[in-house]
């Protein structure tokens, strides 16, 4: 590392499930760095319940069976699979079509092939972690600007009112896909808007979703129903993504709950039963959002910093927490190797690593939208017997499964947890 003196080692812009995990890997797998966290929103031990209680309304993220191993890694996954529905099966098909494919864990040796976890449910497993470890935690702050130094770069950090410099060897923007660091720092970014909308509710039906995920292809968008609730005992409760257009938005959002059922009804038909209630209802653009260059001397993007996909094949965050721990392989690397963690041949490294992941992950999920987007009676019947073949071609099954859980691609090479740190009960 380089001799220079700086105020930490690594400055992580945004605190959320992206820089926390990013956080937390560094300073349980390359401890000798300072870590230095600034985030906008405040902190509080009152943020910490001990009994924690889900929301009818909370908030989920789908993750992939390769993300559960990366939390058993840092040592997370005991705690955090309390609040975890297991996805058991995943049932695809086209709606008002013959074409269908399921995928089972069992057929692959696997408990599940993923989960559907609570976002606050997760940011909180993460803060009881980062509390316990050595990172400084500035909240409520925020990172300004940046320039590069001879030890690595200065930031300008807004704090109560007052902005002073931090220094240290290498910056992570992890503030988001509306990351307004990531303009002002100069990154480029490439984005084509899908002319749909991402609606996200939690939702009731009659029937229990015995831990099946549904992903739907209807002609007016991709729908998924995740199943959510208890970890142990399958209950009538999932979280729903539905891809609508703006005029249908409009039109849905403006309807009574049990009018938004009606229609949720019609479209994704009855395997659940009758839906019985909606609950709050958020919804965003969906635009494929990617930077050719996320990185420069001194400073990296990771998670929607870098790449925000379509939500519906469930792959955004799983993507961005492979490409966390691929960047923390390059800062441990760097450390052993007597480096600077900010120099270019680090960093560029980590990006050259990544990159095969994110294109192929990139051309799955956009491809997914692209092929059953199209209404066209030749392309319909054609994805439709993939859909079959799928189901009836071993090999062709299991790289769809790989995908889905996340297993198929590179695994970064480094260390468990160093030794002193205290495991969880399931990696010990």
């Amino acid at each position: 590392m380089t001799k220079a003196r700086t105020d930490t080692d690594l400055i992580i812009a945004g605190g959320g499930l992206a820089g926390a995990t990013l956080a937390l890997a560094v300073a349980r797998l390359v401890p000798e760095l300072r870590v230095t966290v600034v985030e906008s929103f405040p902190l509080s031990p009152d943020a910490l319940p001990e009994d924690y209680q889900p929301s009818y309304d909370a908030r989920s993220t789908a993750l992939a069976w390769g993300s559960r191993v990366i939390f058993e890694q840092l040592g997370l996954w005991s705690v955090l699979s309390e609040h975890a529905t297991p996805i058991r099966r995943i049932h695809v098909s086209d709606r008002g079509r013959f074409g269908a494919t399921r995928l089972q864990a069992q057929d692959h040796g696997q408990d599940a092939l993923g989960y559907v976890a609570d976002n606050r449910w997760m940011g909180l497993c993460l803060m009881r972690a980062l509390m316990a470890a050595e990172v400084n935690w500035q909240a409520p702050a925020e990172v300004m600007d940046m320039v590069p130094t001879t030890a690595g770069v200065s930031v300008r950090v807004r704090q109560n009112g007052e902005e002073r410099s931090l220094t240290g060897q290498c910056l992570v923007v992890a503030d988001g896909g509306r990351s307004g660091l990531r303009e002002k720092l100069g990154f480029v970014t490439r984005t084509e808007d899908y002319g749909q909308n991402a609606l996200i509710a939690n939702v009731s039906t009659s029937e229990v979703h015995q831990f099946t995920a549904f992903e739907r292809f209807t002609d007016s968008g991709p729908m998924a129903l995740l199943p959510h609730g208890s970890p142990a005992q399958a209950e009538n409760l999932s979280a729903l993504v539905w891809t609508l257009e703006d005029d249908a938005l409009a039109n849905l959002l403006a309807l009574s709950d049990d009018e938004k059922c009606q229609q949720l009804q019609e479209r994704f038909g009855w395997r659940l039963g009758r839906f019985t209630r909606i609950g709050e209802c958020h919804h965003y653009p969906l635009k494929l959002t990617t930077v050719d260059e996320a990185v420069r001397p001194g400073v990296a993007l990771v998670g929607n910093a870098a790449h925000a996909l379509h939500p519906v094949a469930g792959q955004g965050f799983n993507l961005a927490l492979r490409g966390l721990m691929t960047l923390v392989e390059q800062f441990r690397r760097a450390v052993d190797e007597g480096k600077s963690i900010g120099e270019l041949s680090v960093l560029g490294e980590y990006q050259r690593l990544h990159r095969q992941d994110w294109q192929h992950t990139v051309q799955f999920s956009d491809s997914l939208i692209r092929v059953f987007g199209q209404s066209l009676a030749p392309i319909a019947f054609a994805r439709d017997t993939g859909l079959v073949g799928l189901d009836l071609l071993p090999g062709a099954k299991r790289w769809f499964a790989r995908k889905a859980m996340g297993t198929g691609g590179r695994k970064p090479v480094i260390a468990s947890v160093k030794p002193g740190k205290e495991l969880a009960p399931d990696d010990q």
